[in-house]
């Protein structure tokens, strides 16, 4: 009877001493002052932007073609080099000139030099040289190609989901791997699709086109959406649950009590974020830093000196 008696008060004891500290524990929570810095919202444009990769391309060559057969004895171009129209690019020397080469000493009259001059149909650079000097070519044969640098246009390919964006953005910007932003216009749509990305190909008119190789892979941002007079907070300031299902901003209601205040969100960036609902006004002071891990209605101090 002794011993249940003392195991009686020892429960007692523990039960006792227990709510104590839970009051405690919970009287401190109640009590914690948490510094914290805070922001106001501003309202400024804001704009969703998808960046597409664009590709550059020559639209209109010219084929340089052998006009007989025989040697080559003149190559004055390489590939890469701009040519001017009439330009001298190849020296050709007949068949039939090399066969009459040894008769010539015996008869004078023959003086059939079969010297052929090539040159550039038209101003360009010239893409690809496929002889070199003492080649022997047929009649016909492909000696070197020549693009035309004002047919030089960017290939842009656009998602399916995303042609809708396109009117809205005829007049765009390039961006080259240099960081150099050049102006540019989607003048039309190709009449094909890719198979295997399933995007549809505009062409994109530059302002410049001087030094631009083909095939360079340059950067197009579309703006999907656009908001004049957004009201905006710097991201850190807006928190959300584990799955991002809920957002909210920790609002002070005094110099040292924020209260929860759930949000829906616009446009963001790395930066800023568009608060759509709810408005909010200019001396609203919402917590910039602190907030983390801050209950419905908590505790705050600020800075010394801010109000």
């Amino acid at each position: 009877m002794h011993k249940l008696l003392i195991a009686i008060q020892a429960v007692i004891l523990i039960s006792t001493t227990a709510c104590r500290n839970r009051g405690e524990t919970e009287e401190e929570a109640a009590n914690t002052v948490t510094p914290v810095t805070v922001t106001h919202v501003s309202f400024k444009p804001m704009k969703s932007v998808t960046d597409l990769p664009a590709v550059s391309a020559f639209l209109k060559r010219s084929i340089l073609r052998a006009t007989a057969a025989g040697y080559l004895q003149k190559v004055e171009v390489t590939q890469g080099d701009d040519v001017s129209a009439g330009q001298l690019l190849f020296g050709l020397r007949t068949r039939e000139s090399l066969a009459l080469e040894n008769l010539k000493n015996a008869d004078s009259t023959l003086t059939f030099k079969g010297l052929i001059s090539i040159r550039a149909p038209e101003a360009g650079v010239i893409t690809s040289v496929k002889y070199q000097s003492g080649d022997f070519v047929q009649e016909g044969d492909e000696l070197a190609t020549i693009a035309d640098r004002k047919s030089l246009v960017f290939i842009l390919e656009v998602p399916v989901e995303m042609d809708s964006f396109i009117a809205a953005n005829r007049h765009c910007t390039i961006e080259l791997p240099d960081s150099k932003i050049l102006d540019g216009t989607i003048s039309g749509r190709m009449p094909e699709m890719s198979l295997e990305t399933q995007t549809i190909k505009y062409m994109v008119k530059v302002s410049s086109t001087a030094g631009i190789p083909e095939n360079l892979i340059a950067n197009i941002p579309l703006v999907k959406s656009f908001h004049p007079g957004a009201q905006v907070l710097p991201i850190k300031a807006v928190l959300s649950n584990e799955t991002e299902s809920e957002f909210w901003v920790m609002k002070l209601v005094n110099d040292s009590v924020a209260v929860k205040t759930g949000i829906q969100k616009g446009i963001e960036n790395e930066e800023e974020v568009e608060v759509t609902s709810p408005r909010f006004l200019p001396e609203d002071r919402i917590i910039l830093t602190g907030n983390y891990g801050l209950t419905d209605t908590a505790h705050v101090s600020l800075p010394a000196g801010v109000e």
